[in-house]
Parts: C-alpha cells; structure tokens; sequence
C-alpha cells in the first residue's frame, strides 16, 4: 500500500497530461490556440469532450474490475456480458415508446440491472457456479440485445439514424460534460475503496469469504448493482463502448497487482486516460471526419479477448 499514493499521483499527472493534449489537439494538429475562436473550440467543444471521455473511461474501467471479482475471470466486462447492450436497448426503446420524461441514466441503469440478472439466473442454472457458463451466457444476452437494438433501429426514425448508430458505437460526439463528472467519478472510485478488502476476499472464492466472515450473495448483490450504476452512466454519456472494461483492469491487474487497494484507483485513472486517448485519435485519424471511439477500442478489444481465451485454455 506505501506505492498506491505515489501511483495515483503519476497517474492524476498522466491524466492532467492527456486531457491538455486531447484539449490542443484539432484536425489542425498540436498547437496552442492563437485566437479567441481557437480558445471558444478548445474550451467550450474539446474540454467538455474530452471530460466526458475520462469519466466514461474510469467507470467502464470500475465496472470492469467489478466484473471480474463477479466471475473471478479476466474475460468480464459489461459489454461482452451484455450489461451496456441492455443498459443501450432500454434507452432506446424508452426514446421509442416517448418516455422522455423519465432520466437516461435511470433507463440506462434499468436496462443494465436486468441484463446482469438474465445473465446471472440463466447462467448458474442447477449445477455448481461455473464461470465459464457464465460468460457463454453473457455473450448470447449480448448478441441478443444486439437483435432488440437493431429491430428498434428499423422501426425508428430515418431522420435520426445516423445519429443512433454513432451512440451505439460509442460517440462522445455530443457529450456536455462539466468538471464537476471528476468529482463524481472519485466519489464513485473512493465508495468502491471502502469495499477494497471484500473485493479481495471474494476474489479468493466464495468458500474463503464465508470463512473470513463476509457474506457472499450480500457482496455479490453489491456488486451488481454497483456495476450495473457504473454501465449505466458510462452508457448515457457516450453509448456503448466496448473492451474498456476487459483490457484496461487486466493490464493494470499484471502492473500493480490484485489488490484492490490500489487496484480500483489506478483502473478508474488509466480507464480515463485509454479512453481519452482513444477519442482523440478518432478525433484526428481521418480529420476532418469523426470516429466513434467504439470503435477503436473494439479494435484492441477483440484481439486481446481472443488473446486471453487463448490463455484460459478455451471453454471447458
């Protein structure tokens, strides 16, 4: 634990770094505005942007790391178990059926609350726990909100399509986000600290932390709706981001280790800057047009998924 300050510290210093270069970067490339209009674009188009794709990036990274603890897996994460493709189909079908007077966020958390459920009640079946079944079952919810989606694409409104398929790639095209979303993303990544030690214990297994005290499906309700919380606004601020949750808490798990004392906090920074980093290369990849960021993480995502299946000997 003596490390974990001096580790969060480099990596505030490496976000601070990365928000300033994702601020000064345009179709123009690297440079300091010069002009009031410049400084308008920086301040009030690419820094809110750039907000938004830290704070999305902590919570898939968070909720990764939940996952994980969940499944005791490093295959885990929301979008591959279906929670952002559920939390992504409530939103919509809310826009479908003019629900707009009910938050995004809360069509958002529904969706990714009952999707975790699906997943969990058809995955455990009769026979013992198998993490495997699991994640199988996971991956069909996916596919299957995939079906709900693209239905509800079809009967929408020619009008707004692009737009829909830009979010549901993962665009922060349109994100507004103030600072204060960094206050809320520590709040949120200190709340996890406090159950740092649980995490720890379940990770061992179900058997070691009714031994050591705590209550396994207290814990893992927990865990469910924290990670459904943190899928659900992660998906109302820029769609459904995939493999952020998978490469980010399993790269920073083989650099500090799984305790997640420190675990939670270098996650949730180096989720932010991944991602942050990511949606500025759609940003200027092929300027003056736009990527969605999805799809650049898709693009690392998938690789290191298959990489990792490799790794866990395939499904047994």
């Amino acid at each position: 634990m003596t490390r974990t300050p001096i580790l969060v510290a480099l990596g505030m210093l490496l976000a601070a770094a990365a928000l300033l270069v994702a601020v000064l970067t345009g179709s123009s490339g690297i440079g300091w505005p010069e002009t009031d209009t410049a400084w308008r674009i920086a301040l009030e188009l690419r820094l809110p942007r750039a907000i938004a794709a830290l704070v999305t990036g902590g919570l898939l990274a968070l909720a990764g790391v939940l996952m994980q603890v969940l499944l005791r897996n490093p295959l885990a994460d929301p979008y591959i178990l279906g929670l952002s493709g559920g939390a992504a189909a409530f939103v919509l079908g809310g826009m479908s059926l003019g629900l707009v007077l009910l938050p995004t966020e809360l069509l958002a958390f529904a969706g990714a609350l009952f999707s975790m459920l699906i997943v969990f009640v058809l995955g455990r079946g009769e026979g013992p726990w198998s993490t495997t079944r699991l994640l199988l079952t996971g991956v069909v919810v996916a596919a299957g909100w995939g079906a709900v989606i693209s239905l509800l694409l079809a009967l929408g409104d020619d009008a707004s399509l692009k737009g829909m398929l830009y979010w549901l790639m993962g665009d922060l095209g349109y994100s507004t986000l103030s600072p204060w979303w960094l206050l809320v993303l520590a709040g949120l990544t200190a709340a996890l600290m406090l159950r740092a030690r649980s995490l720890n214990v379940l990770a061992a297994g179900e058997t070691q932390a009714a031994l050591l005290g705590e209550s396994p499906k207290r814990r893992h309700a927990e865990i469910y709706v924290a990670a459904s919380l943190l899928t659900a606004l992660a998906v109302a601020i820029a769609g459904t981001v995939g493999f952020v949750g998978l490469i980010v808490p399993h790269l920073v798990r083989l650099t500090v280790g799984a305790d997640h004392r420190r675990l939670l906090p270098i996650s949730a920074l180096a989720g932010g800057v991944f991602l942050l980093l990511a949606d500025t290369l759609a940003r200027t990849v092929i300027a003056p047009r736009q990527l969605p960021v999805g799809v650049l993480t898709a693009l690392l995502g998938v690789p290191l998924f298959l990489l990792l299946l490799r790794r866990a000997g395939g499904v047994r």
